[in-house]
């Protein structure tokens, strides 16, 4: 049985952040939305609710329904989730006079609540609110305030349910972790046992009594998703998996055969397939971002399906899906909305005959790079930055054509083999460069050019969910501009993304 927390998600832009929080005390968490969580069983030992973009005050606000939570496991209120349950109880919520949003200190706290064990007053909290609690029902005891907030936390009476204004995830909330470990593992009594040891050893367990015999084909990526799945499948099936590793025309230059090889020498049981053509086919005269997704995936499945076919007997279908695949791809109802759709959750057509299985999907990037290096597979493979599934296609802006493939390739290769001569690849979480759909006025030797322009993009991150824009050297980016205008033919401009996640994402499709 594995202890879980369970994070109920009103839409909030940080509630990916409270289940990293959450694991990184090694306890394992869930994010569902608001109104289809899983019933509450022995195994779930509390619940969080997120924040939310909504005001409490709104007509269709979230209204979640915890009768099966309240009193039974403990509960802790988020923002929002602190005054659903203050407005829920009768107590009063009105907009703020100011909005509440940026650091606070905790100007009172009342000690010896579990909740705020080890907690100094005057330490530094997040707020990010429209709303503030200005009363509490009787039931409701106060635990902690600021100078401008009375009602920053409370507890409600005769029950184990908590409710705090502040966010406790992010980093400004300088002592949010002790408050999130007084929760899941003081009150919630989680023994932390969530680690990359037991998480390797159960899911090769649950591999091997899900699949058995079955024969199961893994499409490699070269990515460390892909990767990290193919080993855990490899110990837990060993020669029944069949790994496929698709040349779909779109990867980087020398890709194909370099990650191939490599593929090989990890022991794996692998073919390599050039379906370079067909892809650039199937994306003829598609330029809407979506489409282009949907066209690559379609193709992908059925080149799979294809290759599938000569294998006998192939019962799985196996990917590298990770969480934010997951979180980003599905729409809560109300609150949120599907961002993109995810290569590896679109679902599969009727004629393929595959189930599916996805030994990542609830991990975040870095989890998943913890397990690799605790699966011992090499470093370079492990730190290597995530790519996209749609590969060069999504950074492609406007149609996809061979020539206008080659073009990036040759861009992207400048950059990235710079980046890692200058020592400043592991210094990046991802990045690459971006082939726009405009031409751009230039001058080259004594003749006017009318050319592509060339994006670079590189981010700083932990799990992708949110990224800030590096600040790569002015001497580094002044030369890789320079070497990709003189080396690559048909490009005359190059320009550098300094746009940070959220708002902008970090792939320009």
């Amino acid at each position: 049985m594995q202890e879980t927390i369970l994070i109920l998600d009103f839409g909030s832009q940080y509630t990916q952040l409270i289940a990293r929080r959450v694991r990184e005390l090694n306890v394992y968490c869930e994010i569902h939305p608001f109104n289809e969580f899983p019933k509450i069983t022995g195994d779930i030992k509390g619940v969080i609710l997120s924040g939310s973009p909504f005001s409490v005050l709104d007509k269709n606000a979230p209204h979640p329904v915890l009768k099966d939570i309240r009193k039974k496991i403990p509960l802790l209120g988020v923002c929002y989730g602190a005054q659903f349950l203050a407005k829920d109880d009768g107590g009063k919520v009105a907009p703020s006079s100011i909005r509440e949003y940026g650091r606070a200190n905790l100007s009172y706290i009342k000690e010896d609540n579990e909740l705020m064990q080890g907690m100094t007053q005057g330490c530094q909290v997040w707020m990010s609110h429209g709303d503030t609690i200005l009363k509490v029902p009787e039931s409701f005891e106060l635990i902690t305030s600021t100078s401008d907030v009375e009602v920053a936390g409370y507890k409600i009476l005769d029950e184990q349910t908590w409710g705090i204004q502040f966010h406790p995830e992010v980093y400004h909330t300088t002592e949010g972790k002790q408050l999130l470990q007084n929760f899941v593992v003081n009150i919630c009594q989680c023994s932390q046992s969530w680690t990359p040891e037991s998480f390797i050893e159960t899911t090769v367990q649950f591999l091997k009594g899900k699949l058995g015999n079955d024969k199961v084909v893994l499409g490699l990526s070269g990515g460390v998703d892909s990767s990290v799945s193919a080993v855990l499948l490899d110990k837990a099936i060993g020669k029944n998996l069949h790994c496929i590793f698709v040349d779909n025309g779109l990867l980087r230059k020398h890709e194909f055969e370099s990650v191939l090889d490599s593929y090989k020498h990890m022991g794996l049981n692998v073919i390599g397939v050039d379906a370079r053509q067909r892809f650039y086919k199937s994306l003829a005269g598609i330029s809407e971002p979506e489409a282009k997704r949907k066209a690559i995936g379609n193709t992908f499945i059925e080149v799979f399906d294809e290759e599938a076919h000569r294998i006998t007997d192939v019962k799985w279908l196996a990917q590298g899906t990770i969480y934010p695949d997951v979180i980003e791809s599905k729409s809560v109802k109300g609150p949120s909305a599907t961002i993109k759709s995810h290569h590896n959750v679109g679902g599969l057509p009727d004629f393929m005959k595959l189930k599916i299985v996805e030994p990542l999907n609830s991990l975040f990037k870095d989890e998943v790079r913890r397990i690799g290096l605790k699966l011992e597979m090499d470093k370079s493979l492990i730190g290597r930055h995530p790519f996209p599934g749609p590969g060069l296609g999504i950074r492609i802006l406007g149609d996809v054509t061979e020539e206008k493939v080659k073009v990036l390739q040759d861009a992207d290769y400048i950059y990235i083999e710079g980046l890692k001569k200058h020592g400043l690849y592991d210094k990046v979480w991802q990045a690459g460069a971006i082939l726009l759909p405009i031409h751009s006025v230039g001058v080259m030797g004594d003749e006017r050019t009318y050319e592509n322009v060339v994006a670079l993009r590189a981010v700083v991150s932990t799990d992708g969910m949110t990224a800030d824009w590096s600040q790569l050297p002015y001497d580094f980016l002044a030369k890789i501009s320079n070497e990709i205008i003189n080396q690559v033919r048909g490009v005359n401009r190059v320009v550098y993304d300094i746009s940070s996640k959220p708002p902008a994402t970090i792939e320009w499709e």
